[in-house]
């Protein structure tokens, strides 16, 4: 089964025909919203609203832990993320999308692992390639059957927030390598890692982030809307795409 989490812009799916919710309970507490359950493009699918329903949970309060073991519970076993992000690289306007391939994580104080001190031993990870590849390219096939022009990697920075990043911290991010800046990636994509799940994300560019372009002065929070929703529409027609190709499968 596939799981979609919503973000910023993609708070509930008006699209999704809905047949259930569920109220999960996780050793770590509750999820940020009950998990919607419903079918949409002939498939199963389970929705969850990252930042609750309404939106309200700020991203560095969030119970990524919860979140990633209700969906593991549930019986999923892939993740499409979405992400509302600030555009660094100068090719990523507002409205862009983007399937990334790395992360740099710059969070703290986030409950960030499911290793904890009840583990009987120390458990590693492999993160080489935080969104897993298969998806990612299922993705871009997607992407490309439904005629969505995608960027095709790119390293995602998480961000503590929920204020915004300086326009200095920019810089240090682009040096390090970062395409685009959001709050939500870390510790999620990690989580999912622990889980078993493959998880890969659809980005949605919101600004250029500070100290570019547009946002050379200050970031207008509002000042490219419409180009985020069309951004954020031609996402949701990706991921239509993916759940067509899966229900076309044998």
């Amino acid at each position: 089964m596939l799981a979609v989490i919503g973000g910023s812009g993609f708070n509930r799916w008006d699209a999704l025909h809905v047949t259930g919710r569920i109220d999960a309970a996780t050793p770590y507490g509750a999820p940020s919203a009950p998990l919607v359950c419903g079918r949409i493009a002939g498939r199963e699918v389970l929705f969850l609203a990252r930042h609750g329903d309404p939106h309200r949970i700020a991203p560095h309060l969030i119970n990524y832990r919860a979140n990633i073991a209700a969906l593991r519970d549930a019986g999923v076993r892939r993740v499409v993320a979405f992400a509302s992000v600030g555009g660094i690289s100068a090719d990523l306007q507002a409205g862009s999308v983007v399937v990334p391939d790395g992360i740099l994580d710059y969070t703290h104080s986030r409950a960030h692992t499911f290793v904890d001190e009840q583990v009987e031993a120390v458990t590693h990870i492999d993160f080489t390639h935080p969104f897993e590849p298969d998806l990612r390219s299922h993705l871009l096939t997607a992407a490309a059957a439904a005629g969505i022009a995608v960027r095709d990697g790119g390293t995602y920075a998480a961000t503590q927030g929920p204020r915004l990043e300086s326009a200095a911290e920019i810089r240090r991010l682009e040096r390090d390598g970062a395409d685009l800046v959001g709050m939500t990636g870390m510790p999620e994509a990690a989580l999912a890692r622990e889980a078993g799940l493959a998880y890969a994300m659809l980005a949605v560019v919101a600004n250029d982030a500070a100290g570019k372009g547009e946002s050379a002065a200050a970031v207008a929070l509002d000042g490219a809307q419409a180009r985020f929703d069309a951004g954020m529409a031609q996402a949701r027609e990706v991921l239509l795409a993916l759940l067509r190709s899966d229900a076309e499968a044998p």
